[in-house]
């Protein structure tokens, strides 16, 4: 992403001012507020040229529908935690939390760990190592990343979990996506020929890879990179992955082995 997306030094800035500030704030607030600002500076910094092709997107959705799915998108963005303060139900709080994450997560699935963990660690719903030994297999099947809302749904402490927490966490991560796309469909195809929206795009796009760095840093490097030896496992997974190509599922189970091999020495 960073190749495609942070190819001139303008947007590049923008990728690490955003890394500073999502890591300066680490709340979803931060998060917002960069993707903001990256769109703000698009408009300002970066020129981007109007599409001249004329192609229509094949889907067929009215503005009524368009705005009817929005309002449902963000009745439950604002509802939900009222209601999950009103009812102690374990269920409805973990709907709340992880349709929130859902929402507030832009670009790369990997962007959704930092709120991902803030809303299952704290509270003591996951344990910080439960927590990225599922990240680390999540990488070693396809499929997009949101997935593991699932498998956090079924480790979590409080009831409920197992198959019902896995089926609750995975549909509410999930669903604020579909709620967007189509809801910003009718729209979008005025949108696009616009000169402003296509550069705050690419400001945005920008700032996607600025969080996917800070990712990297918190929760990723912090947790899993704690002595000489996991930098060096670290650093041979790099390798296996960039410059020799190996497939990602045999890097995690290399670098399990290699793990357990550092906790016996």
């Amino acid at each position: 992403m960073m190749r495609s997306l942070t190819p001139d030094r303008e947007r590049a800035t923008i990728a690490v001012a955003t890394a500073a500030l999502v890591l300066a704030i680490p709340n979803a607030w931060g998060q917002i507020g960069a993707i903001v600002l990256g769109g703000i500076a698009g408009v300002t910094l970066l020129r981007a040229p109007v599409p001249t092709d004329h192609a229509v997107l094949p889907l067929n959705v009215g503005r009524r529908t368009g705005i009817g799915m929005l309002i449902v998108f963000s009745a439950l963005l604002i509802g939900l935690p009222l209601l999950a303060s009103a009812m102690p139900s374990q269920g409805i709080k973990l709907f709340d939390a992880f349709y929130r994450t859902g929402s507030l997560v832009f670009g790369g699935g990997h962007v959704v760990l930092p709120l991902l963990q803030a809303s299952v660690v704290p509270p003591g719903w996951v344990t910080n190592d439960a927590f990225l030994a599922g990240y680390g297999a999540a990488q070693a099947v396809p499929g997009p990343l949101f997935t593991f809302a699932a498998y956090l749904g079924a480790v979590m402490g409080p009831q409920p979990n197992g198959w019902t927490g896995a089926a609750i966490c995975l549909v509410a991560v999930f669903l604020p996506s579909f709620l967007l796309v189509i809801g910003a469909l009718p729209f979008w195809e005025m949108l696009r020929h616009r000169p402003a929206a296509q550069s705050a795009l690419r400001g945005v796009n920008a700032a996607v890879v600025g969080l996917l760095l800070a990712a990297l840093y918190n929760p990723v490097w912090i947790a899993g990179i704690s002595s000489a030896g996991d930098f060096a496992l670290g650093a041979a997974a790099f390798l296996l992955l960039f410059m020799w190509q190996a497939p990602p599922w045999l890097v995690v189970v290399l670098c399990a082995a290699g793990g357990a091999v550092l906790g016996l020495a």
